[in-house]
């Protein structure tokens, strides 16, 4: 990489006058061969990391052609494998495009990224090559990852497999959708807002966002350190405690974890049945603005199977939870403008790997032509940075002090009962606006159907959505929120209710595998 050009006088004047230093032609000029002297030591770390630096791995990928390309789902395809044996062996698994596969370009679903080759594959897809899984290729996330429906990446919207009319969630929809369609036997996701199980509840599938911490984020593009996840989507619950298996535990690389995190023996727990584990039925999850009636009453018949399963029902209220999407927003709103924006994605002061080459390369490209961004990252712009000149974080911090306080609400119950059981979404997928539309309606359709979602990335509880009865031919998602990683129990309870149901449909309009 080139040396860092040496500041000239106006570029000095220019960083005095932003931050209203006061200083006089004179005075930057007196400064300005000491903060050259200093910014040696740019260079010198340079040459020091691109001694170690790796190289990306040859690997092959394909832009498929629209008639290859079901539900305009895939990114890229691949075929990369690892061992020839393991717990995976013979699986495929699609990629959420936020994600690193070494060789293989990403782009997180937006023209900022666009360009971008990883060097080093995330932890997670060096587990799942580990674990014998072949890497089927990069599935299409919504643009910087910010948004429920799929309807703002890049490369156009994402179908819903059950009505292609209808998005299919976000922004894991490319992931939801090949899982759905039979495309893939697993699909990795992310999880800030509810991105694993919206598209999870809209598909028809499994969405298991794990606890916060539990599974390294290491190699995904971040929005908000204190709400990143990753996690699986699969067709069946046992083929999400299997994948949570293979990705779970620290890294020793990603500081949201606790470095004592291992995995537990998630597969192992779903034989020990579900019989006498106690479910409170979440009342504030139920009814809300913008329910629809044939949601809550899916998600309701889909509860006496919980009690068919041998599990105890009863109705449990978390006011508190009504307050989690107001702390969600002031916590995404201006986390990711200071962090996914202001600092290139990964933000500063925090101990960890990070990727230096996609920072340079998205804040280099965003800087150039900030329309870029689509409207749901615009509306992060303007409230968020609106809120951090005003008051300059007092809010974010307000937030964040108030998050252990709607967790605590959460394990309040906990002491009462082992699951939360409430709707995913508040409604089913609905259609696609037009590529043309204005912002009020994409931003409308693209954050309507947080409010069951958002609060547990704020607390990090674990939450597997699963489907419920189709509702007039859609699907609906029911979620089980458990304790703080007891992914095990939450996963347990899901496959009870699976076997209790007889497993799940799949859409009509399924392509054979590929």
């Amino acid at each position: 990489m080139p040396p860092l050009p040496p500041p000239d006088h106006d570029a000095l004047a220019a960083v005095a006058a932003g931050y209203g230093l006061g200083l006089s032609d004179a005075e930057v000029d007196e400064y300005a061969p000491v903060v050259a002297g200093l910014l040696g030591s740019w260079d010198a770390v340079a040459e020091l990391y691109e001694a170690e630096a790796p190289t990306p791995p040859e690997r092959a990928w394909q832009r498929p052609e629209a008639s290859e390309n079901p539900y305009n789902a895939w990114y890229v395809t691949t075929s990369i494998s690892g061992v020839s044996d393991g717990p995976l062996a013979g699986r495929t698994v699609a990629v959420k495009d936020n994600t690193a596969v070494a060789g293989v370009p990403m782009t997180n679903g937006s023209d900022t990224i666009a360009g971008f080759v990883p060097s080093t594959d995330a932890t997670i897809v060096r587990r799942l090559l580990d674990a014998g899984a072949t890497i089927a290729g990069k599935a299409v996330c919504e643009n910087l990852c910010f948004s429920g429906a799929g309807i703002t990446a890049n490369t156009g919207d994402v179908e819903n497999p059950w009505d292609p009319s209808r998005h299919a969630g976000g922004s894991s929809g490319g992931s939801a959708a090949l899982v759905a369609g039979g495309v893939v036997d697993l699909a990795t996701g992310g999880d800030q807002g509810g991105s694993i199980r919206i598209p999870a509840a809209d598909c028809g599938v499994v969405g298991h966002k794990p606890t916060w911490g539990l599974v390294p984020y290491t190699g995904a593009f971040p929005i908000e350190s204190t709400i990143d996840h990753v996690g699986p989507i699969t067709r069946t619950v046992a083929d999400a405690a299997l994948m949570l298996s293979v990705i779970a535990g620290s890294d020793g690389q990603d500081p949201r974890q606790p470095t004592d995190v291992a995995a537990d023996d998630y597969v192992g727990a779903l034989s020990g049945g579900a019989t006498g584990l106690r479910v409170g039925v979440l009342r504030e999850g139920f009814g809300l603005a913008g329910s629809e009636p044939e949601v809550d009453a899916a998600v309701r018949e889909a509860i006496t199977a919980l009690a068919d399963a041998g599990m105890t029902v009863s109705e449990v209220s978390v006011p508190w939870h009504l307050h989690g999407p107001r702390i969600w927003d002031v916590i995404a709103t201006e986390g990711a403008a200071s962090q996914m924006i202001e600092n290139s994605g990964y933000g500063l002061n925090w101990k960890g790997r990070y990727d230096p080459e996609v920072m340079e390369h998205y804040g280099r490209r965003w800087t150039e032509d900030g329309a870029r961004f689509p409207a749901t990252v615009n509306l992060v712009l303007l409230a968020g940075k609106y809120g951090l000149n005003t008051t300059h974080g007092r809010h974010y911090a307000m937030a964040q002090n108030l998050a252990p306080t709607l967790a605590a609400a959460y394990d309040a119950a906990f002491a009462e009962v082992d699951l939360l059981v409430l709707p995913t979404l508040p409604m089913r997928a609905t259609v696609r606006p037009g590529r043309d539309a204005r912002p009020p309606e994409l931003l409308g359709r693209a954050l309507e159907m947080l409010a069951n979602t958002c609060p547990f990335d704020v607390t990090g509880h674990p939450v597997c959505s699963v489907p419920a009865p189709l509702a007039d031919g859609l699907p609906v998602g029911m979620s089980l929120v458990g304790r703080q990683f007891d992914d095990a129990t939450v996963l347990r309870a899901a496959h009870a209710y699976e076997q209790a149901v007889g497993g799940f449909p799949s859409p009509t309009s399924a392509v054979a595998q590929a």
